[in-house]
């Protein structure tokens, strides 16, 4: 028995040791490839490396009604007029003498009746009218235009709208969701669904405008087509991150990129145009260049982003600042700063007078300095556009809240003098309030000076006499 057990021993251990001695052949005396594989060497990676504790590529598909529901009452269809043409009582005079007309889109941004859209949308526009989610129709003053960044600002008269709050497009990222809310080839309230592709993309599509055009899109594949321009780009929040302004395409359709002017842009525009009536534009006054791998080879520089500067103006911020003909800006207010359409857009949101934070880089170390802006003038105060009170011989005057009380009206104008001039030959007397032209109302010299910049031809002036009497008048403007 002890016999039998002891040969037991003996093949299990030969067993055992025949198996270790394979895996040791295997292990070692086998040639090892040259290179581990792609596939190990990722494995050895996201062992060793930190990872996002936040990402999941698990994750569940996006729910865009949300968003969808709460935006789309607050995009409005835009449409304008072209044409001089001649006033007429004749309600069918449009139908035998038609006007061009065209149509956009626009974003509610007050409760109030505060609309942003593009300039494109409205250029040379003569009627504004906007139509809500709900139909109801009303036409629109231009508040402010700025061909350089292809925004506007309309007003309607109206209270207690839906609008689409402002997000924050820095905080915009490539990959995430976005929608695009308009009303493409007339069909109302559109809703599409796409990616952020990329960010401060410059295309070139304003720079026959002037020398200041900005261009630092977001870039979508969201699907827009023309009637988008000027509406809205929102996250899954419901947040207004941009305005739909631009596609890239060989067809006049959508061809898978869309372009959005970033809102961070549009506060700053619309804050300047609703106060000022124009764009307070801070420059810094350098002339300047992406920083490519080509460039920087050949200037011998020791960095491969940024943005170079190619010369600095005479008396300008940048100058006053130290900034030299060289430097390679990295960063405006902590913000890095890779491409001329980024740095334009930094620099664009701050007014004359504004000081912004720039980093730059020069002979191989790092510097910040501050930059005091100033205006295309070259000064550093604000431009606020004038409003003139006598226009073709007649003087105008604001009326206080009492006249316009007993007159039971919500606001208008005052004739104070009349002299031969368009106003005089319609047959408009002294004394006349002013409340509308061509629908819109007319309640103060700002209002009168915005609806009269974008009329030509004939126009509608209504309003009162101050014994009661209503009056209607055909202006050949």
């Amino acid at each position: 028995m002890r016999k039998v057990l002891w040969i037991g021993l003996v093949i299990v251990s030969s067993f055992i040791g025949a198996i270790l001695g394979i895996l040791f052949a295997l292990q070692y005396l086998q040639p090892a490839p040259p290179y581990p594989s792609i596939e190990l060497r990722q494995k050895n990676m996201m062992v060793n490396a930190p990872r996002d504790s936040s990402f999941s590529p698990f994750v569940s598909s996006p729910n865009f009604q949300p968003a969808a529901k709460a935006v789309t009452p607050a995009v409005v269809h835009i449409r304008t007029t072209y044409g001089s043409g001649s006033f007429s009582i004749n309600a069918l005079e449009h139908y035998f003498n038609p006007h061009a007309q065209s149509s956009g889109s626009g974003v509610i941004v007050t409760d109030d009746g505060y609309i942003v859209t593009n300039y494109h949308v409205i250029e040379n526009a003569t009627n504004i009218e906007v139509v809500l989610h709900t139909n109801e129709r009303y036409f629109a003053k231009l508040v402010g235009k700025d061909p350089s960044t292809d925004l506007a600002l309309l007003k309607i008269k109206a209270s207690r709208l839906p609008f689409v709050p402002y997000g924050d497009s820095d905080l915009t990222t490539a990959g995430e969701w976005v929608l695009a809310i308009g009303n493409p080839f007339d069909l109302n309230s559109t809703i599409t669904a796409g990616i952020v592709s990329a960010k401060a993309r410059n295309i070139g599509i304003l720079r026959d405008r002037n020398s200041l055009q900005v261009e630092s899109f977001i870039q979508t594949d969201a699907a827009v087509n023309p009637g988008n321009s000027g509406g809205a780009l929102v996250n899954l929040k419901g947040e207004l991150i941009g305005i739909n302004s631009a596609i890239a395409t060989n067809t006049g359709s959508y061809s898978g990129y869309s372009f959005a002017i970033p809102v961070n842009l549009v506060k700053k525009i619309m804050d300047d145009l609703l106060e000022f009536g124009e764009v307070q534009r801070g420059l810094l006054g350098v002339q300047i260049n992406d920083v490519t791998a080509e460039l920087s080879e050949e200037l011998g520089l020791d960095i491969v982003r940024g943005v170079f500067v190619s010369s600095v103006n005479e008396g300008s911020a940048a100058e006053q600042a130290g900034i030299q003909q060289g430097d390679v800006i990295i960063a405006i207010n902590k913000l890095e700063v890779n491409s001329v359409s980024e740095l334009q857009e930094r620099v664009a949101r701050n007014r004359p007078g504004h000081s912004v934070l720039v980093s730059y880089r020069r002979g191989g170390s790092n510097r910040e300095v501050l930059a005091q802006l100033k205006n295309y003038a070259g000064e550093i105060t604000i431009q606020k556009k004038k409003m003139e009170n006598e226009i073709e011989g007649a003087s105008f005057e604001e009326i206080d809240y009492p006249e316009l009380a007993a007159l039971e009206l919500e606001g208008g104008i005052k004739i104070t003098s009349l002299t031969d001039g368009k106003w005089k030959k319609a047959g408009i007397q002294k004394g006349f309030v002013m409340t509308h032209i061509d629908k819109v109302s007319v309640s103060d010299i700002t209002s009168l000076n915005q609806i009269l910049e974008i009329k030509k031809g004939g126009m509608l002036v209504e309003g009162v006499y101050r014994d009661g009497t209503k009056g209607t008048y055909g202006v050949d403007w």
